[in-house]
């Protein structure tokens, strides 16, 4: 690889470097700097000082830069330009350039940002392809306009490249752009992104942008790239010496605008802090990060019946919404000019919202990866913006593994005369039964959640304090799951709700209540046709004092219950294959489908153009998978065994 571009100095002095776009070398065309000036930028970011000119002078380029810095304009200035200098008008159906992006919603961005460049192009015309169509409409569509500029989604561009009856030639595609590379890799798109890559001829310019550098995108670098230019752009980050007493300098992946902060307070404590935080900064645009779908459904429920939010504009987004009402509630906010934003890690990478003032990471992500992309949605280009984590008393080591990653933090102390939210949000639960359901599928969806943490040695889910977090989420009862009836979780700091029977909490929705008042009718009667046999009781037999167990014994335990939740699984999945539950059942079920999918990077609705792309059930895959773990450790088991007999 060739070396790499000295942007890091540039970047020192501010968000925008002292290069011109109308000064750069090779030069810009008139139209597109007056295109650029019309939109507001006159003077280069790092990144696109240092990108421009190579992918102008016929050279591949692999950029890391972080996120927020300007990376969509830095390719697409020059896509535009290398189709402005082309000696013949393009025929309808001739593709000149894509740009591959990982979600819907990137890829509608990136869209909308190059029209305008676009527009200055006679007879080159641009589509967007995306996953939520019929794929026969969009061939028809395909066929009957062409386009010489594609944007879209790799699985949507798989479709459509693979099919023989598509009428586009990619013989003359000039340049490809891979936009937010890791997550393209990360979400399972490797084998759309190869085919797309034989697709197209050798010669051509490639573009690969990420903000995250892995060795899956380095491989992809390694295979799609000629000898291209590594540009990395870094900030400078003042951080405070706590023994000197001094401010060094020091290298960060975050926006140079951006003020990082972090708040440690306990679980039960949690959420009041939450909500005074959300009051003091009232008045400015505000996005608030959960673990899960349930979480982010379930606060935006609750925060707007509390007296100290109300009127506070509160929209919920997150992976598992429709497209239509996902697309609505992004665009309610961007309109809006003060409000909250409750959501998962779908809208934590490439959404450009305008004038986000503030983050809050109520939940740590389950990739640490995902943290300054979460941040970075704030802070964008010359602006400023801050963010904020919470973490719980024995998270406080995520602090120093930050820093280590180029990402520092400082303190931001935890008050202790904050209102305690708690009985509100309980009166609530106790007035609509939508409200306590939804606050107990969101608290089991988090336990779920934190297990997949990919620090386990920082987020241990056997150390959680089950009962504080209860009284964090205002639950009535603690529910009774196997993380709790099989695990010693402590149970200390919830204080129950006497007096109440959860079974006679009413829906506030009175259709809602007359259904639920029907199903319980029927089940009584159901109960009454067929009555359950009555147990014997057997006489109570006196405790034994218990023996501390041996390590074969531990070992024997946990290899039965191992066994037992395979067994459960395997009975769960003849029932999916019998078609007596759904798959959404069956993740539910198995403690899969409580989570968001994005420790990964995941989308729901991308995920759908993986499914229509032939790929195997998810839900057999991990129970293979599981099932081979398990044996491995039976067999281990048996060799040891005969090893001390012989």
């Amino acid at each position: 690889m060739a070396p790499s571009t000295p942007a890091a100095a540039a970047a020192a002095r501010g968000a925008l470097t002292d290069q011109n776009f109308s000064e750069m070398n090779p030069a810009l065309s008139a139209e597109v700097v007056e295109a650029l000036h019309r939109g507001g930028f006159r003077r280069c970011t790092p990144v696109q000082a240092a990108t421009i000119p190579h992918l102008l002078s016929h050279k591949d380029v692999a950029v890391d830069a972080a996120t927020g810095s300007g990376k969509t304009l830095a390719f697409i200035v020059p896509v535009v330009e290398i189709l402005r200098r082309r000696s013949s008008r393009p025929k309808s159906h001739e593709v000149l350039a894509i740009i591959v992006s990982p979600t819907r919603e990137l890829s509608s961005q990136i869209y909308n940002v190059a029209q305008p460049f676009i527009a200055t192009l006679k007879g080159v015309s641009s589509m967007l392809l995306v996953g939520g169509l019929d794929i026969k409409a969009e061939l028809k569509r395909v066929e009957e306009e062409g386009a010489n500029i594609l944007v879209g989604t790799p699985g949507k561009l798989y479709d459509i490249m693979q099919r023989d009856d598509a009428s586009l030639d990619y013989k003359n595609v000039e340049i490809l752009i891979l936009d937010e590379a890791d997550r393209l890799l990360d979400m399972g798109f490797q084998k759309h992104v190869n085919f797309i890559l034989s697709k197209l001829p050798k010669l051509r310019r490639t573009g690969l942008f990420s903000a995250t550098q892995t060795k899956a995108v380095a491989d992809l670098s390694k295979a799609g790239l000629r000898n291209p230019m590594k540009v990395e752009v870094k900030t400078e980050a003042k951080l405070t010496s706590k023994d000197a007493g001094q401010q060094e300098l020091g290298p960060s992946k975050t926006p140079l605008g951006l003020r990082l902060e972090y708040m440690i307070c306990e679980a039960s404590k949690k959420s009041s802090q939450l909500v005074d935080f959300l009051v003091q900064n009232s008045g400015k645009k505000i996005m608030v990060y959960f673990a899960t779908c349930a979480c982010v459904d379930y606060w935006a429920v609750v925060l707007p019946l509390l007296n100290s939010l109300k009127g506070s504009p509160i929209i919920s987004y997150h992976g598992k919404m429709k497209q239509g009402p996902r697309e609505k509630a992004l665009a309610s906010f961007s309109a809006l000019s003060s409000g909250i934003l409750v959501c998962t890690d779908v809208a934590a990478r490439g959404l450009d919202i305008p004038s986000v003032d503030l983050i809050v990471q109520y939940d740590p992500p389950q990739d640490p990866n995902v943290f300054i992309h979460r941040a970075g949605r704030t802070a964008r280009y010359d602006q400023e913006g801050d963010a904020i984590v919470f973490l719980l008393p024995k998270e406080d080591t995520y602090v120093e593994f930050l820093k280590l990653r180029g990402v520092p933090l400082t303190e931001r102390e935890c008050p202790s005369n904050t209102e305690d939210v708690v009985p509100q949000i309980r009166s609530a639960a106790l007035e609509d039964r939508n409200v306590m359901e939804k606050g107990l599928r969101a608290f089991v969806s988090f336990i779920r959640a934190y297990k997949e943490h990919h620090c386990t040695y920082i987020f241990r889910w056997k150390d959680l304090e089950i009962g504080k977090l209860a009284m964090e989420y205002g639950l009535l009862q603690i529910p009774s799951m196997p993380e709790v009836k099989h695990h010693s979780l402590s149970l200390e700091g919830f204080i129950p709700v006497h007096d109440v029977d959860v079974t006679q909490i009413k829906y506030k929705d009175k259709a809602r209540e007359k259904q639920r008042k029907k199903a319980l009718k029927r089940k009584a009667e159901e109960e009454a046709e067929n009555p359950k046999p009555e147990k014997k009781r057997t006489r109570e037999k006196p405790e034994k004092p218990k023996r501390k167990k041996t390590g074969k014994q531990r070992q024997s335990v946990q290899t039965k219950e191992d066994l037992d939740e395979l067994a459960h699984e395997y009975r769960l999945l003849k029932k999916l294959k019998r078609g007596d539950i759904d798959e959404d059942e069956y993740e539910k079920l198995t403690g899969f489908g409580d989570s968001d999918g994005e420790a990964s990077g995941g989308d729901a609705s991308d995920l759908d153009e993986r499914k229509e792309s032939g790929n195997n059930s998810k839900a057999q895959k991990k129970l293979k998978q599981r099932g081979k773990n398990r044996g491995s450790r039976k067999f281990e088991g048996k060799s040891k065994m005969k090893n001390k007999r012989r």
